[in-house]
């Protein structure tokens, strides 16, 4: 069933686990993804970059949309780090049931103005929004981007910044970097800046980088209050690892079911593992559980 985010991020807040956003540009790992989730019986968010939304094109996503709708487990199709009003409209128009305007590297005024602006849109059609305050590092490894040097969120500024615009959630820097870490590399980070911003703030909390941190990090996050992980790298790299295997065999041949067989099964153990890590195996349930109107409607 498709929801939005602040449906799925509501049931994972109160119940102290943690959805993985788990991006994708093509069938493949959509199927990886909504396999994986389906086979745990766990949430999850298909999340798509507008670089991704520009690869797949937009007829893509009736195919994505048919896919998680028809399912018994729930799902947010959400936009990643909407780079401006134009690809953020595009994803509503498309189907998405969320969206995410990244402003964070715009001085904080002009982050609030731009993100309330999509606020008031997206809010009109039942569209979920999430921010995002301070600044993600970039190992150079991923599409995504993000800065050299992570600029921390302030929690005082959090609380302004959430109050001002409307969001529904809220992506916060506390040491994380959009890629793989280099071998040399092993990141730190900032949960007593975390820690603040919980007690500042009151809509559900987003870890951006969560691809090759530490597990004890991680689940250290989301006990202390992180509902939604991003993690596209780690899951990836375990399909395209597995693709250059295959391809390397003698006689593998090219046909796409003798190739991929083997790598969306690579890809849905890393995205298990994710899912065990943030709590979220087997709580699809609490959802279909959900005694209301709102849900009835969303299972009808």
């Amino acid at each position: 069933m498709l929801i939005n985010m602040t449906q799925m991020l509501e049931v994972a807040k109160k119940n102290h686990f943690a959805v993985g956003a788990y991006n994708v540009s093509e069938s493949n790992l959509v199927r990886c993804v909504v396999e994986a989730a389906e086979e745990n019986d766990a949430p999850a968010i298909i999340a798509v970059h507008p670089t991704e939304m520009a690869y797949c094109k937009d007829d893509f996503f009736a195919y994505v949309l048919a896919r998680i709708e028809n399912s018994p487990v729930p799902f947010v199709l959400h936009l990643d780090h909407g780079d401006s009003i134009e690809s953020v409209m595009r994803a509503i128009h498309d189907g998405f049931s969320s969206v995410m305007i990244d402003g964070s590297a715009l001085p904080f005024e002009e982050n609030v103005e731009k993100t309330a602006e999509v606020v008031r849109y997206a809010h009109m059609v039942d569209v979920s929004v999430e921010g995002e305050l301070g600044t993600i590092g970039d190992t150079g490894t991923t599409i995504e981007g993000g800065m050299t040097e992570v600029i921390y969120t302030d929690p005082e500024k959090a609380r302004e910044f959430v109050e001002r615009t409307g969001i529904d959630s809220l992506a916060v820097a506390i040491g994380t970097c959009h890629g793989l870490y280099p071998k040399c590399v092993t990141p730190k980070l900032r949960m007593d800046v975390l820690e603040a911003i919980t007690h500042e703030v009151d809509v559900p909390l987003v870890l951006h980088g969560g691809s090759g941190n530490p597990d004890s990090e991680v689940a250290e996050a989301v006990r202390l209050g992180i509902s939604k992980v991003n993690i596209s790298s780690d899951y990836k790299s375990a399909f395209f690892t597995k693709a250059r295997e295959v391809l390397g065999r003698e006689g593998s041949g090219w046909d796409p079911n003798n190739l991929y067989p083997e790598c969306i099964d690579a890809a849905k153990q890393v995205l298990k593992q994710k899912m065990t890590l943030l709590g979220s195996m087997g709580k699809a349930a609490l959802y279909r559980e959900a005694d209301t109107p709102q849900w009835r409607q969303k299972l009808d």
